[in-house]
């Protein structure tokens, strides 16, 4: 009896000190990960500030685990861990890209192992159905791209309301946009645009001269700028800059905002496997997801809300290409978008 009454004591402090209520098995995978001391994690889902935010966070509630992060567009973490497979390198235990067709590939080609989060009761429900079916892949971040403009220079009332407006020429040489060969999030945006209104979208869009960045991120720095008025950018940097005082606002676009899921996956030949397990669970957990909205992140655990000035998800019109629709059309639009743009 007085075993059973420390072991439910320990299993409350432990809870009380992670804060929140402590998953099964995690004691047991905190000391597992402490003999692996580090891990690495290639990450394309923040910002640098954001990725450094959860890292930090991991490291507090997981006491003698040291987080490493990578922080790349989408394409570049991709090209970076495929370098390290072909080389035979194990550098990375956990990758999360913001393209989704990368997990897919990854699966495919057997880079990835299988883990089913303890913490998935956790998850938003309407993020479960993006889960891998067999547990190689699960929904981590999730975020919108919309409208964005400088609001110094463009009055709310004036600001693009759907998405063919930014084709209209009074925008002329104030559009930003990312580029689909690097930015996962560009890439899902080029295809659903596609998927709308047809590759004249983009024709018609080279016509105004957008000023093209790589990450999506880069339509927020060409806005701080005045490099360009009006952009095709995410919601949470966007806010997060408006938050530091820049002259930013965004525009939920009628025909709708692009639902971006970004998966996190743990690597079959992981040098910290235990670690990476831990941290897919944080990445699932109340705390972290605390974390991540401070910086305007869109929560993906049930019990924490968006900080005030932003929609909640649920509440805002979406629209998405399926993970097929991804998975084939990213590379095509690839190569239409070199054409069309000569980048």
């Amino acid at each position: 009896m007085t075993a059973r009454i420390l072991n439910m004591t320990l299993v409350l402090l432990l809870a009380l000190a992670g804060g929140a209520a402590a998953f099964d098995g995690e004691a047991a995978l905190h000391e597992a990960a402490k003999k692996e001391k580090e891990f690495t994690w290639y990450t394309a889902h923040y910002d640098s500030e954001t990725a450094a935010a959860v890292c930090n966070g991991f490291e507090k509630k997981y006491a003698g685990v040291k987080c490493n992060y990578v922080r790349a567009t989408a394409q570049v973490a991709y090209q970076r861990l495929s370098q390290d497979m072909k080389g035979g390198l194990a550098i990375a235990s956990v990758i999360s890209s913001t393209d989704t067709s990368h997990h897919g590939k990854m699966k495919k080609d057997g880079w990835l192992q299988p883990y089913r989060p303890k913490n998935l009761g956790e998850q938003i429900g309407a993020f479960k159905p993006f889960n891998d079916a067999d547990d190689q892949f699960v929904a981590t971040a999730a975020g919108l791209v919309l409208i964005n403009y400088n609001s110094s220079l463009v009055a709310d009332k004036d600001a693009p309301k759907k998405w063919t407006d930014l084709l209209d020429s009074r925008w002329k040489g104030k559009v930003s946009i990312g580029h689909p060969s690097f930015s996962g999030y560009v890439g899902t945006w080029v295809v659903q645009m596609r998927k709308m209104y047809g590759w004249d979208y983009f024709k018609k869009l080279e016509l105004n001269k957008p000023r093209i960045g790589r990450s999506i991120n880069d339509t927020v720095t060409m806005l701080n700028a005045k490099e360009s008025w009006v952009g095709a950018g995410p919601l949470a940097t966007t806010l997060q800059s408006k938050d530091k005082g820049n002259p930013v606002a965004v525009a939920y676009p009628e025909d709708g905002a692009i639902l971006m899921i970004s998966p996190s996956s743990i690597l079959k030949n992981a040098p910290a496997p235990n670690t990476a397990k831990l941290f897919i669970e944080y990445l699932l957990s109340k705390d972290a997801n605390e974390i991540m909205v401070k910086f305007r992140q869109d929560p993906v655990n049930v019990h924490v809300k968006p900080l005030p000035g932003g929609r909640s998800i649920a509440d805002v019109k979406t629209v998405r290409p399926t993970y097929d629709e991804i998975d084939k059309g990213i590379p095509e639009v690839k190569e239409l978008f070199r054409d069309t743009f000569g980048i």
